[in-house]
C-alpha cells in the first residue's frame, strides 16, 4: 500500500464503525479487513446525508493518502437490520412499498435530541410540528439531526398527529 496520495481510487464494501456529525468524521471497516477508512462529513454530505448510523453497510471509493485510507465518494448506504424489539405502533401497518409511495415533503428540523430519542420538524409552508422518532431516523440510515437542517420526510398521521415514517437528507430528496 502506498503511503502517498496516488490519486488511484478503488471500490470498497464495509460497515460504518462509527460516525460523529459534531466531529465531522467517522470510520469504516472494510469487509475484507485492513486499516480503518476515514469517512469525512463532506464526503457523506456529497452523497446527500449529514450523518449515518453505526453498523450501516456502505459502498465507497477509497484512496491511499499520507494519513491512511480515506473515502472519496459514497456509492451506497444500507441501514442495519431493524431492531424488532423497538416497534413503533403507528408504523406497524405500513410496508416498505407503502412508505415508498408517500411523497417526500421538504422540512426543516426544529430540534432533535438523540438522548431523548425524538425531535420535531416543520414541513415548509406549515407550522405544525412533525414528530421524528430516533428509531425512524435509524431505520432511515441516519444517526442524528441538527437544528435547522433541511431534510425530506415521508409522513403518516399517527395517534398524536403527523409523524415521520422515513427521513432522507435534503440532497438525497432533491435527486
Amino acid at each position: 500500500m502506498n503511503t502517498q496520495d496516488t490519486g488511484e481510487q478503488r471500490q470498497v464494501n464495509g460497515q460504518v464503525k462509527w460516525f460523529d456529525p459534531s466531529k465531522g468524521f467517522g470510520f469504516v471497516v472494510a469487509d475484507k479487513g485492513g486499516p480503518d477508512i476515514l469517512l469525512h462529513a463532506n464526503v457523506l454530505r456529497n452523497f446527500g446525508q449529514g450523518s449515518v448510523v453505526d453498523g450501516s453497510a456502505i459502498e465507497i471509493l477509497v484512496q491511499d493518502t499520507q494519513r491512511g485510507l480515506q473515502a472519496t465518494q459514497v456509492l451506497s448506504i444500507t441501514p442495519p437490520e431493524s431492531d424488532a424489539s423497538v416497534p413503533l405502533r403507528d408504523m406497524m401497518d405500513y410496508s416498505a412499498a407503502d412508505i415508498a409511495e408517500r411523497p417526500i415533503e421538504p422540512a426543516r428540523v426544529k430540534w432533535f435530541d438523540k438522548a431523548k430519542g425524538f425531535g420535531f420538524a416543520n414541513v415548509f409552508g406549515n407550522n405544525d410540528d412533525v414528530f421524528i422518532h430516533v428509531e425512524v431516523l435509524r431505520r432511515s440510515g441516519l444517526s442524528d439531526l441538527q437544528s435547522g437542517e433541511a431534510v425530506g420526510l415521508r409522513l403518516v398521521d399517527g395517534e398524536r398527529g403527523r409523524m415521520a415514517i422515513e427521513v432522507v437528507g435534503w440532497e438525497a430528496a432533491a435527486k
